[in-house]
């Protein structure tokens, strides 16, 4: 009997032909091996199930389910989580690349704080060696004062799945669902600082971080600073709150002042 995999790896796809082959791959060549794979593929109209069915084959770990209706990005996602069996759920973008020590680096450090929700891939810390246990404060703290935490993708994570779902997963909103859920994790539990440079990001023309509606991202932000400050269990104290909202409004007038002076220029 089969025992029950630690982490289960989460693939949303749709139309990804030219890059699944590259993900699939990277995730099957993990040094770590008690994983399964789940590959949600959302209606593709191209060649992605066929790629990953081929896959499947090969490699019982990997397991392939077809949604009957178009979800949407991050429906998707809570769709993919509502499959794994694992105690820790990873989300791999079907564009982006896993590096071999990426499950080996993450679960262990999610092993080493049994009472954190969720890790994220982090910039470096000048100050301590990854990785590094933050309360709720001290995580929303960071956030503002040059980590930006809550700006992470989806793949920059590992999250323990039952602490996902008591947080009810992803809200469906488009874009700027990633923000919200670290904003609601860390609210309710720690998280864990890892090292950078686990996995890798590729960009490229169809994101939809390069779409017209991409243009709507700072007023999605402010929306989700919004949310979780006026929150009652928002961790800030209001001199905290204040303090930042401060320190953002600097920043607004030293971007404006300095993108009129490159004009000048």
């Amino acid at each position: 009997m089969q025992s029950m995999p630690l982490v289960s790896v989460l693939m949303t796809a749709y139309n990804s032909e030219k890059f699944i082959e590259e993900a699939i791959e990277s995730v099957l060549a993990s040094n770590f091996s008690n994983f399964e794979l789940i590959v949600v593929d959302d209606c593709s109209k191209d060649n992605t199930r066929a790629i990953v069915q081929g896959f499947a084959l090969k490699d019982e770990r990997l397991k392939l389910h077809i949604n009957e209706n178009n979800l949407g990005d991050y429906p998707n996602r809570n769709k993919a989580a509502s499959l794994a069996k694992g105690k820790y759920i990873k989300y791999l973008d079907s564009d982006d690349i896993m590096y071999p020590h990426c499950l080996d680096v993450m679960i262990a450090a999610m092993e080493m704080f049994p009472e954190a929700g969720f890790g994220l891939s982090s910039m470096p810390d000048p100050y301590k060696p990854y990785p590094i246990l933050l309360n709720s404060k001290e995580a929303y703290l960071e956030n503002f004062n040059g980590y930006g935490h809550f700006l992470r993708a989806p793949g920059s994570g590992i999250i323990k799945l039952d602490a996902f779902n008591k947080v009810g997963g992803f809200s469906g909103e488009r874009m700027i669902g990633d923000a919200d859920l670290w904003y609601k994790m860390a609210m309710y539990y720690p998280l864990v600082k890892m090292s950078t440079y686990l996995y890798w990001d590729r960009q490229h023309e169809n994101q939809e971080r390069r779409s017209a509606y991409a243009k709507q991202y700072p007023k999605l932000q402010k929306m989700i600073l919004d949310r979780y400050f006026n929150h009652p269990d928002c961790p800030l104290s209001e001199d905290e709150k204040k303090e930042i909202l401060k320190n953002k409004r600097k920043q607004k007038i030293k971007s404006f002042i300095l993108n009129k002076l490159k004009k000048i220029v």
